[in-house]
This record gives C-alpha cells, sequence and structure tokens, in this order.
C-alpha cells in the first residue's frame, strides 16, 4: 500500500482482468517456490514505526505535510491520517550491536523530525491510540491528501454500502458511527521484517504467530479510543471494525473479516497468497503492465504489482511479504501485532523479545504449535489484547502434553524470556544487547507496567484528583510525552498525570 496509486473508479471489465491477473501472479510465486529461485538467507530484518503529531498540550495536529516537508527525508513518509506519519529504518543484519545500532538511529531520526516538527507547533508522540483522539478528529477530510488513501477510503465504503460503526466493549464501552476508514488511523504500531527462505517461512509464520499473545501482553500501550476506557490494546479490535468490508449480513453468515489472525498453521507460504485471493476480493483492482509470467519464461524476475497490492489490503496480523531486492526475490515475515511506543528503549526491547522468540520456536525440533492448537494462539491474542500485561495464556504442558492456562509475566519470566535468550545467541546478538533489552522485557513483568497501564493507573490518578475525563486525557498525554523524553523505560515512570 506503500505504492502510489491513481485514484480511478473500476468497472466491470477492471476487475475480471485484474482477478486473470492476480492468478497469473500466484501461478508465477508457485512456479518461482518450485524453482527455489529465492534468496538465500542473511538474517535481514526491517523495522517501521507509524506515529502521532500532537501540540504542546496533547492534542492532535492535522500537520503531517507540513512536518514531512521540513523533514526532508524518505525515510519519513505520510499515513492514514493528517496527524500521522511512519518511519522506516533500513534493514540490518540480525547481529553483533544491531540493536543498540537500531536505538541509536532511532533516537537520532526521531529527534531531528520533532525538531521539525516544532516549527509548525507539534511534537512527535510514539504511542499505540493518541488518548485526546476524539471523534471529530477522525472524519475523511482529516485524512492524508494521498490518492492512495482516498481511493482506499471509496472502495472500503462501496464494499460495506453503509457507515462504519465501532462498537469496543472493555473496561468502559464505545459505540461510534463514522462515514469513513477514518478511526484506522488511530492506530499506530510497529511493524517488524523478516527475511527467510521459502523452506523456513512456515516455521517463522507459525512461531510469530504463537507468540502474539505474549506480544501483545507485555507490549501493550493502547488503552484508550474517544475519551473511553477500553482494551489494554484497543488497536485490534478497532482496526478490524474500521477496515471490515463486510456489512453484518455477510459477518454473521461467518465471511473472514479483512483484519485477520488466521485459522490454522500453516505448512508453506503459498497457502497464505492464496487464501488472500480466495477469501478477499479486490479492493484496488489496479492492473500493470507486466506479464510475471513471460518475464519468467525471459529469464526475468516479476514484480507481480497485482498481488503485491492486494497482499497489502488483507491484514493479517503476521502477514507475507513478497519482493525484489536488485533483481532476486525475497519471501518476510512481517509481524504487526505491536503498537508504538513507549520509548525508543521500549520499542527496542519488544523488538528483541520478537526476534528472539521467534528464532528459538522455530528452530525447535518439536514445534510449539504442534504442540498448541492454533484457537489457543488465537485466544492468547484476544486475551493479551483485552487485558494487557494482567492476561491469562495457555501455552504447552512440559512433558506431559495439552496446554494449561496461566498468567503471562509467569510465562515470559520462566519459559519465554530464556528461550528469546537463546535465540539472540543464534542470531548472534551481542550478550550485553541481548541483556539490556529483555531485561526490560523481565522487569515489565516483574513489575506488572507497561505502557497501557501506566496510562491507565496515570487516568484514574488525574480522576482522582479532581480532573474531569478529558483533562485526565490531556494530562495523562503530556506527562506521557515528558516521561518519553527522559528516555528511561516505561516500567521506571513513577505513576501519576
Amino acid at each position: 500500500m506503500g505504492e502510489k496509486v491513481a485514484a480511478d473508479r473500476f468497472d466491470l471489465s477492471a476487475r475480471q482482468r485484474h482477478r486473470y491477473k492476480l492468478r497469473r501472479c500466484l501461478e508465477a510465486l508457485e512456479r518461482m517456490l518450485d524453482e527455489k529461485r529465492f534468496d538465500r538467507p542473511r538474517n535481514l530484518m526491517g523495522l517501521e514505526i507509524e506515529l502521532n503529531l500532537a501540540d504542546a498540550d496533547g492534542m492532535p495536529r492535522m500537520t503531517n505535510l507540513e512536518v514531512l516537508e521540513r523533514i526532508g527525508s524518505r525515510d519519513f513518509q505520510t499515513e492514514l491520517g493528517q496527524f500521522n506519519l511512519e518511519v522506516n529504518i533500513v534493514p540490518h543484519r540480525l547481529h553483533g550491536r544491531v540493536l543498540d545500532q537500531l536505538a541509536e538511529e532511532l533516537r537520532t531520526g526521531l529527534a531531528y523530525a520533532d525538531r521539525q516538527a516544532r516549527e509548525v507547533d507539534a511534537r512527535i508522540v510514539m504511542i499505540g491510540i493518541l488518548p485526546t483522539l476524539t471523534g471529530e478528529d477522525l472524519v475523511s477530510a482529516n485524512l492524508s491528501a494521498v490518492d492512495r488513501y482516498t481511493l482506499l477510503n471509496d472502495q472500503i465504503m462501496a464494499s460495506r454500502g453503509e457507515d462504519v460503526v465501532l462498537d469496543i466493549e472493555g473496561v468502559e464501552r464505545l459505540t461510534y458511527t463514522s462515514g469513513s476508514i477514518a478511526p484506522e488511523a488511530a492506530c499506530t504500531s510497529v511493524q517488524l521484517h523478516l527475511q527467510v527462505t521459502p523452506a523456513r517461512f512456515a516455521d517463522v509464520w507459525n512461531a510469530a504467530q504463537a507468540v502474539a499473545g505474549p506480544q501483545v501482553a507485555t507490549g501493550a500501550n493502547a488503552p484508550f479510543l474517544f475519551g473511553r476506557e477500553l482494551w489494554r490494546e484497543s488497536r485490534p479490535p478497532l482496526f478490524l471494525q474500521a477496515t471490515d468490508t463486510r456489512p453484518p449480513e455477510l459477518a454473521v453468515q461467518g465471511v473472514r473479516p479483512r483484519t485477520w489472525f488466521g485459522e490454522r498453521w500453516i505448512v508453506s507460504p503459498r497457502e497464505l497468497f492464496a487464501e488472500n485471493l480466495r477469501y478477499f476480493p479486490a479492493l484496488l483492482p489496479i492492473c500493470e503492465e507486466e506479464d510475471p509470467l513471460r518475464v519468467l519464461d525471459e529469464g526475468g524476475t516479476p514484480g507481480l504489482p497485482e498481488l503485491v497490492l492486494h497482499n497489502g489490503t488483507v491484514y493479517r496480523w503476521n502477514r507475507p511479504v513478497y519482493g525484489v531486492m536488485d533483481g532476486v526475490p525475497h519471501l518476510r515475515v512481517e509481524n504487526r501485532v505491536l503498537p508504538a511506543g513507549p520509548t525508543v528503549t521500549d520499542v527496542l526491547a519488544n523488538t528483541a523479545f520478537y526476534y528472539g522468540l521467534v528464532r528459538a520456536l522455530a528452530d525447535e525440533q518439536r514445534p510449539v504449535w504442534t504442540r498448541m492448537p492454533f484457537a489457543a494462539a488465537q485466544a492468547n491474542f484476544d486475551a493479551a489484547c483485552r487485558h494487557g500485561i494482567d492476561a491469562e495464556l495457555h501455552w504447552p504442558r512440559h512433558g506431559r502434553g495439552g496446554v494449561t492456562a496461566r498468567p503471562a509475566t509467569r510465562l515470559v519470566r520462566e519459559e519465554l524470556l530464556p528461550l528469546a535468550a537463546a535465540g539472540l545467541d543464534a542470531w548472534g546478538v551481542e550478550p550485553a544487547d541481548r541483556d539490556r533489552y529483555l531485561t526490560v522485557i523481565e522487569e515489565r513483568c516483574r513489575r506488572r507496567v507497561n505502557g497501557a497501564s501506566w496510562q491507565a493507573t496515570a487516568y484514574h490518578r488525574g480522576l482522582e484528583a479532581g480532573l474531569d475525563r478529558e483533562k485526565a486525557l490531556a494530562a495523562v498525554t503530556r506527562r506521557y510525552c515528558e516521561l518519553v523524553r527522559t528516555e528511561e523505560p516505561v516500567h521506571t515512570w513513577p505513576p501519576g498525570p
């Protein structure tokens, strides 16, 4: 979805041609898999972070184009809302001091971007959902002025044939009706990419699905939306409902939503790409001139543009990605479950935990997905989104078979952190880096504090001090921004607004 698309209307012939091109792309992908044309592993990882813009009072600022013009770097791009930016870190090899290198690059880049944002009275905020957002902020007029967002909005709304209805019940209940997909812009996340060989892909994707629950439990950072306290990580239910192309009748019939956890473990990457074509009609049926099979016949590497664009409009929490670099195709697993923030240290701790844990689980002789039902992984993800650091998660018993429920904090400290450490060792990450960032996860579990729990505690203290709901959320946001600037991880922050 990062590529420029033209805001054209699509007639029946365009959709028929696009469906034909998608099938050709899938056939070309399967042929490349069979012929082993993919890049060999280079242990490459990538990182993207979506950001918010807010003023000194913590209120959203609709100035992303002005800020981007001042930043003047291709590393920073637009996102869906005018109060959103995205920063992309160039791929790094998972080895040595990579975590500290990433931390330094992020701090430098974000500090520079923040200085430029201040020139137009804005601040860069890394947070899953900005607590001060209101329904008046999330309207179609505040979508970024970029063709692809306008077109995506038009196509999703046309598919639904009616308004988007948000109905999320957590600590409180939120019901809200929107005439556009703009509420999706409230969600700001971290996306972690890992390049893998086709033979390794299924193991890595299955491992990423298995650890989605523990990731969210330890890293939740989005407890508020439109002034309501909802789930500890409210992005997933919001994203699901804001991008839902199904009218209620199709949802009741069990038609799959475009924001999707999945429904089974896999044995090959082709399963995911094939499912995306089989289950989801194209939102953006744009056709390019490339004939992928002819390109293969001539010894070239096809870009598969129709498949890539369609894949980008199916919002799996762990998404398969096809790409071409220097004329060589490769596959990546894109992990999309984590919220942004709070600090660079927290982001790198989440990053270390993910890459270490996925490596360790993918290397196991008796993998966790052979010992745990897929439904348990999905239930873990849902429980972690609802309850965050206080969630109970299901995990296989040692020796006796079956799964058992355990507090997320115990599961992470007793079993998953040692696995993550072993996985980082297998990548060749320096022990000092490994220990520095995994200790942050351990301390969150020991103190039962992450970004979401800190925000909720600060909010309730504000209410107890006599602030009304709106002022308490603004105070939480301002204090959050102050503490981020100390660069101390969230588990060390003092409570209170």
